[in-house]
C-alpha cells in the first residue's frame, strides 16, 4: 500500500525528523501536536485550557488535510505533564467530540517539547460510504 505524507500550513510545521501525518489506505497516523500557533510557531499564550484547545485545533487541521476530521479519530493519546489537568482535557474534548468517543489513553510524562503542558497524537480511520 502506498504512503501519503500529509502536510498543511494550518498546523505547526514539523520541527524534527517526522511528518505531520502519514496516510496508508484509510488509516492516518497523526504525529504528536503541542500547543504551537501555526502562524508564529510559538506556544499559545494562556493556561492549560488554552493549550489543550490549541492542540485540538492543530489535530483538526492535520486531520482535515488528510481528508478527514476529528470525528474520524479512532485512537487518541494524551500526554500531560500534570495529570491533575485531566478534567480540563475532558471538558475541552467535549467541545470537539460527541459520542461515540474514540478510544483514548492519558499518560503522565515528566516533560514535553518546548515546555508544553500537553501533547496529543491520534490515529484516524477515514472510510468511504462503501467501507
Amino acid at each position: 500500500m502506498q504512503r501519503q505524507i500529509i502536510v498543511t500550513d494550518k498546523a505547526p510545521a514539523a520541527i524534527g525528523t517526522y511528518s505531520q501525518a502519514v496516510r496508508v489506505g484509510n488509516d492516518v497516523y497523526l504525529s504528536g501536536q503541542i500547543p504551537l500557533v501555526p502562524e508564529t510557531m510559538m506556544m499559545v499564550e494562556g493556561d492549560i485550557e488554552a493549550q489543550i484547545t490549541r492542540v485540538f485545533d492543530n489535530l483538526k487541521a492535520v486531520a482535515q488535510a488528510a481528508g478527514g476530521d476529528l470525528v474520524d479519530i479512532v485512537k487518541l493519546n494524551v500526554f500531560l505533564t500534570d495529570l491533575s489537568h485531566f478534567p480540563v482535557v475532558n471538558e475541552v474534548m467535549a467541545r470537539y467530540f460527541s459520542q461515540p468517543y474514540p478510544a483514548r489513553a492519558a499518560i503522565g510524562v515528566a516533560a514535553l517539547p518546548k515546555d508544553a503542558g500537553v501533547e496529543m497524537d491520534a490515529i484516524l480511520r477515514i472510510c468511504n460510504s462503501t467501507d
